[in-house]
């Protein structure tokens, strides 16, 4: 099998699709976090502020969903069909809630009256704890592994993705995104509504960390194959270590009140649990409940060498130019929100 510094192409796109996840994940992360906590604000201008906080960013930030995506389906195709099959219903949630939060947003600020506005504030923060927690499910099933047949087909039930690990797994996500959220919007504030997100990010913090403890000990002792990797390969223990230094961290930045430090340390954990994952999981990408036969791997399930080699040129042009756009965007519209005509 033809390699690139010593890796086959099927892990090379393994690296990217789950690479461009991660950014998914880090910067739509805290989009949701803030949609999650956005009733807790009470008056009208912290609302707003907080909605321009986001604003400009918002809708670039699911161009990494659509990536992520396209990137799944053309590196392997029969994990793609297998998975968008398999949670189909899940998903179409999961768009209703992309576009009821879209649409919240924009519509919001439309018309003055206070019950068109509190209408809208409603759909937004519900789409927003929504998707989180659909995302956290999906998460959770595929670490857990789902009825995949020999042919690759789903036999289960919807209700099955509704199992006690995988809404843990829903829990943990939801918390982990509040708390990048607040991070983020403590960074973006000021006066009032800065003192009472600082507030709510130790909150949230707090949370986050009860739920992500509570989730490890959990997945060690009632998901073993999720360790197994790490006895085979001693040092690929640095990646949960990694987390945890990273959460700490988090810990010790928001009682010094250093709080672009604390964000950076809450992107890093984003991204630590994901490569945790994709460790835990790797070769399989889509685990079998019925016969270990059946695991959909990423050598049975890619595309052809030639394919994936062109891919990765592709990828290796494409996503440093995504990347780059997002860091202007977030460099021109850099420090605190102000208000204007044109705000939301």
């Amino acid at each position: 099998m033809e390699t690139i510094l010593g890796i086959d192409l099927p892990t090379w796109w393994f690296l990217v699709v789950g690479g461009v996840f991660s950014g998914y994940a880090i910067l739509d992360g805290f989009d949701l976090g803030a949609g999650a906590l956005h009733l807790f604000f009470k008056k009208e201008e912290s609302r707003r502020i907080a909605l321009n906080a986001i604003g400009p960013v918002w809708d670039g930030n699911e161009v990494w969903l659509v990536i992520g995506g396209g990137a799944l389906f053309a590196g392997f195709p029969v994990v793609y069909a297998t998975v968008f099959s398999a949670f189909y219903e899940l998903f179409m949630v999961f768009l209703v809630m992309l576009i009821l939060r879209a649409i919240s947003i924009e519509f919001r600020s439309k018309e003055p009256m206070k019950w068109w506005r509190q209408l809208w504030d409603i759909s937004y923060s519900f789409a927003s704890i929504a998707i989180a927690l659909a995302l956290g499910l999906v998460l959770g099933n595929v670490i857990q592994g789902i009825a995949v047949d020999q042919s690759y087909a789903y036999r289960g039930t919807l209700l099955d993705f509704f199992n006690p690990y995988s809404l843990l797994v829903a829990v943990t996500t939801l918390a982990l995104f509040m708390m990048h959220g607040a991070i983020y919007l403590v960074m973006k504030t000021e006066n009032r509504l800065y003192a009472k997100l600082t507030i709510l990010v130790k909150n949230t913090t707090i949370f986050f960390v009860l739920m992500f403890a509570l989730t490890s000990v959990v997945t060690l002792l009632f998901v073993p194959h999720m360790v197994a990797r790490y006895k085979e390969i001693p040092y690929m223990f640095g990646v949960p270590l990694l987390a945890i230094v990273a959460t700490a961290n988090i810990t010790r930045q928001i009682s010094a009140r250093r709080y672009r430090w604390a964000f950076v340390s809450s992107t890093l954990v984003t991204a630590s649990l994901m490569l945790l994952v994709a460790v835990g999981l790797y070769p399989n990408i889509m685990l079998s409940t019925l016969d270990a036969r059946f695991h959909l791997t990423v050598f049975n399930g890619a595309s052809s060498p030639k394919t994936l080699k062109t891919l990765l040129l592709i990828a290796a042009i494409g996503v440093p130019l995504v990347a780059t756009y997002t860091a202007f965007v977030f460099w021109t519209f850099r420090g605190k929100v102000r208000l204007d005509d044109s705000s939301y």
